[in-house]
């Protein structure tokens, strides 16, 4: 399994800690054990202990004789947040994880002037799936923070991306931006802006990477769909990251790949000063899991 092999890479590190905003969830709690169990990482939960050491409990971790684990407890969500976001700030922990809160309340704590962990960088979000059929990893981005970038966003989107692909072993990643149709048309800004990609790639200025497009989800992924429309690329039917135009499209294949293709999948928000894995509160433990392995691996 291609994402296990991420478990694997990341145990091979120097041992990391994860601060959890809002610990207080059982898929959360799991997801921690199941990192536990496998020594990806230490972990400071921040939250209602009352609250979280049942959970534990229920687990089977002992938090009292646990000493890669500790409970900090704090009186709301917005505080477990913040401390959260502090402990990452001040190096106390390397990767911040969001537990059993609202985005929007960690994602003020995120950006928060004072101790936040803003970078001036586009903060952008990259899934990275196994999907049967594949042997390769696909990589989507943005499917959850940017709504409707625009080609400076998408620039420092591609970059984030590729910094992330880079950490789990692709080492030019190949990127189609994906549009409805495969030739620029100037009422479609998605293929515009695809084209300005792949020049500013071929001229240097995105750099550690191969882009060309626009394409469509067809031809980036499928060799076979590209030959029949005769598109000859480095990037055609052997995609690697599929950028998408707007939110509405990444969504949608994100849930897609999912629900359709039962696809698995690990997800991390990049650009800040450490990786964020912001998963869904309906996401699975295994599927926090592997977000935890991939923060790791990008550290």
């Amino acid at each position: 399994m291609l994402l296990e092999t991420l478990i694997d890479k990341a145990t091979q590190n120097d041992a990391k800690t994860v601060a959890v905003a809002a610990a207080e969830d059982e898929e959360v709690i799991e997801a921690v054990l199941d990192a536990l169990n496998r020594n990806l990482a230490h972990f400071l939960l921040f939250g209602d202990q009352e609250k979280i050491k049942p959970i534990l409990q229920l687990k089977g971790i002992d938090a009292n004789s646990e000493n890669r684990l500790t409970i900090i407890h704090t009186a709301s969500l917005a505080e477990a947040a913040d401390f959260a976001v502090k402990a990452v700030s001040s190096k106390e922990a390397h990767v911040l994880m969001k537990g059993n809160l609202p985005t929007n309340i960690i994602l003020k704590s995120v950006l928060n002037k004072e101790f936040g962990l803003r970078t001036g960088n586009v903060l952008s979000h990259t899934a990275v799936f196994e999907v049967p059929g594949f042997e390769r990893f696909i990589i989507v981005t943005d499917a959850a923070m940017n709504i409707a970038p625009d080609l400076q966003q998408k620039v420092q989107i591609t970059n984030n991306a590729v910094s992330l692909a880079k950490a789990i072993g692709i080492e030019t990643p190949k990127i189609a931006p994906i549009a409805a149709v495969e030739e620029v048309n100037p009422a479609m800004q998605a293929t515009l802006d695809a084209a300005a990609l792949t020049m500013m790639n071929r001229r240097g200025q995105i750099k550690g990477c191969l882009i060309d497009g626009p394409l469509a989800l067809d031809n980036a992924i499928s060799a076979l769909a590209a030959e029949h429309k005769g598109i000859q690329s480095e990037v055609a039917g052997e995609a690697d990251i599929l950028l998408v135009p707007a939110i509405e499209v990444g969504n949608a294949l994100y849930k897609s790949l999912i629900y359709f293709a039962n696809a698995k999948v690990g997800a991390v928000i990049s650009g800040a000063k450490a990786p964020i894995v912001l998963t869904s509160r309906a996401d699975s433990a295994e599927s926090k899991l592997y977000s935890l392995a991939l923060a790791l691996c990008s550290v």
